[in-house]
C-alpha cells in the first residue's frame, strides 16, 4: 500500500511539473516545451493510474511502478551535488522505500496472479 501511495503521490507531482512546463514557454520553444509539457502529464497520469490500480492489487501495475522507480533513481544519481542534494535525497528515498514495498514479500504475494492451492 506505501508503494502504491507513493506512485499516486509521484505522478501527481509529475502532472504538476508538466504544468509548471506550460508556464515557462517562451516564443522560441514553444514546440520543444509542448511536447516536454505533454510528456511530463502523460507520464504522470500513468504513473497516478499504476499507483491506483496497484492498490487494487492489479498485478500488472506492479510492473510500470517498479520501472518508474529505478528511472527515478537515475534522475536522483543526476542531482547529486551541489545545492541540488536535497532533491536528489528526497527522490531517493521515495524510489528506494517504494521499491522496498513492491518487492517484500508479501507484496509479491498480495500480487501474485495464482491462488494457493489447497490441501
Amino acid at each position: 500500500m506505501v508503494a502504491a501511495s507513493l506512485a499516486a503521490v509521484e505522478g501527481g507531482l509529475v502532472i504538476l511539473f508538466g504544468l509548471a512546463e506550460l508556464r515557462s514557454l517562451t516564443s522560441g520553444s514553444v514546440s520543444a516545451g509542448l511536447a516536454l509539457s505533454a510528456f511530463f502529464m502523460v507520464y504522470g497520469a500513468a504513473l497516478l493510474f499504476c499507483g491506483w490500480q496497484l492498490s487494487r492489487a492489479q498485478t500488472w501495475a506492479r510492473g510500470p511502478v517498479l520501472m518508474a522507480q529505478l528511472i527515478q533513481l537515475g534522475v536522483a544519481w543526476g542531482f547529486w551535488g551541489g545545492r541540488t542534494t536535497w532533491v536528489a535525497i528526497s527522490l531517493g528515498v521515495a524510489a528506494l522505500v517504494a521499491l522496498a514495498g513492491l518487492l517484500h514479500p508479501l507484496s509479491i504475494d498480495a500480487l501474485n496472479d495464482e491462488q494457493p492451492e489447497r490441501s
